[in-house]
């Protein structure tokens, strides 16, 4: 897996350059955000870590994700996207946070299409959810990916603004 290595260093130098902190949740992109973030230059001075959260229980335990509503939706809407985000970054204290749920395979619980939901928390506010879908014959994998790189690119331009406010 390769990511935009212009894209990685834009990201790492807005969190370095704004001294700020970013965690990840994921559950569609199992894992493929937390290797990107893993990969830029100086991970470690902003990358506080991520958690995979594939099923309802993680999400409940973990995440306090209300589990009504996670059954009623299988774990895939909106707001649990923003509870996710704003739960993780609790658990790492961090400035930012990534969270992603959907379905990478078309199912029956997904009305047998594909998509996404992503959501950015900063400070303890939700700055960005947003819904992604993609053609039902797409393989998992790509879905995956193309999700992770599209995430990533909304994400610089999420920091290109607050840059810009600062």
């Amino acid at each position: 897996m390769e990511f935009q290595k212009n894209l990685l260093e834009y990201i790492s130098q807005s969190l370095m350059t704004a001294d700020e902190t970013i965690s990840v949740v994921e559950s569609v992109t199992s894992g493929c955000l937390q290797l990107a973030f893993s990969q830029m230059p100086n991970a470690s001075l902003f990358y506080k870590g991520g958690i995979t959260t594939y099923t309802m229980a993680e999400k409940v335990r973990l995440l306090n994700v209300d589990p009504d509503e996670a059954e009623e939706c299988d774990c895939v809407s909106e707001n649990i996207a923003e509870t996710m985000a704003l739960n993780v970054a609790r658990l790492f204290e961090s400035d930012w946070s990534i969270a992603t749920t959907g379905y990478c395979t078309p199912i029956r619980n997904s009305s047998y299409k594909i998509f996404a939901y992503f959501s950015f928390a900063y400070k303890g506010e939700i700055v960005l959810t947003k819904k992604l879908e993609l053609h039902p014959k797409t393989q998992a994998l790509n879905a995956q990916l193309y999700y992770t790189e599209f995430i990533l690119g909304c994400f610089k331009s999420e920091i290109n603004q607050l840059l810009i406010l600062k």
